[in-house]
């Protein structure tokens, strides 16, 4: 009968605690430990949330109250009646299985073919809003027409990198034949860009403009959270739409800011984040309360 030695009597111990101590940790931790969370999130308080935050009205799921979503039409055009949720990038729009943002800087300044700068995008989404609230929609560094007000000027180079004589300058966010937001630049006339053409060769100079330094369109209306998902908006933003909102629900603007406060939630414990206000809850109060007319 083979006798076994000190060396493999060790090794055999060593692994019979190993097995022991993964058997122990998967029963606690595969199965202990979920059963347990499971069970608390199921007491009273607990259930709605571990189900996903879940809103139904009649009878029918309308959405998450932690998960944004669009409040607009079939084209696409936001709903008078309906306070409107930040921009999202996520796969069409909210979508959590696509989860994302655009991963943009402030340096994305210039529109290619295939698609429009992060700057362009903001222009163009503040001049949205700015159009449908009723109220300015301009900041720095935005067109008119809601693009990127941005130079390449063209030119021989002085010591420092600029150009020190012009002798072109094209707008190339205005694509031809629009019409540049400036007319000339340092005695320069500014031309639109040629469909296709690359302007890289020439200094990048964005043009701030004269929009108030603090728009009136908030920078959360402009610019998608990182997740793509955030339900909420800032009160500022909520602010600007309550006459449009009001006006399509047929009651005094006064109304749907007493309702607006009652749904905007101050910063956690008192400083964390900032206020915001849930806009799937906001709309389906108002709902129950303001019914759109149909």
């Amino acid at each position: 009968m083979p006798v076994l030695s000190l060396r493999d009597a060790t090794w055999l111990r060593q692994h019979l605690a190993g097995l022991r101590a993964l058997l122990v940790l998967t029963v606690i931790t595969g199965l202990v430990y979920p059963l347990a969370v499971f069970a608390v999130a199921q007491l009273p308080g607990l259930r709605d949330r571990a189900q996903g935050s879940l809103r139904t009205v009649d009878g029918t799921l309308v959405g998450s109250s932690l998960i944004g979503q669009s409040f607009t039409g079939a084209d696409g055009a936001a709903l008078p009646g309906y306070f409107q949720s930040r921009p999202s990038v996520a796969g069409d729009g909210y979508d959590p299985l696509s989860t994302a943002a655009s991963n943009l800087g402030p340096e994305d300044v210039v529109d290619t073919a295939s698609r429009p700068s992060l700057l362009s995008t903001v222009c163009a989404r503040s001049k949205e809003v700015g159009d449908r609230e009723g109220v300015d929609g301009g900041r720095p560094f935005c067109t008119p027409g809601g693009v990127g007000a941005v130079l390449s000027v063209l030119g021989p180079r002085d010591a420092d990198g600029g150009v020190s004589r012009p002798v072109a300058v094209v707008s190339v966010n205005e694509t031809c034949p629009a019409a540049p937001f400036l007319a000339e630049y340092r005695g320069v006339r500014v031309t639109c860009a040629e469909p296709g053409a690359d302007y890289a060769a020439g200094r990048i100079v964005p043009i701030r403009g004269d929009a108030p330094a603090d728009p009136a369109v908030p920078a959360d209306a402009v610019t998608a959270s990182g997740s793509g998902l955030d339900p909420h908006i800032s009160p500022a933003y909520a602010e600007i739409q309550v006459a449009r909102v009001a006006r399509a629900r047929g009651v005094a603007p006064e109304r749907v800011r007493a309702v607006l406060a009652a749904h905007t939630d101050d910063r956690t414990l008192g400083f964390l984040g900032e206020p915001r206000v849930n806009v799937l809850e906001l709309n389906i109060d108002l709902d129950a309360r303001y019914p759109v007319p149909r």
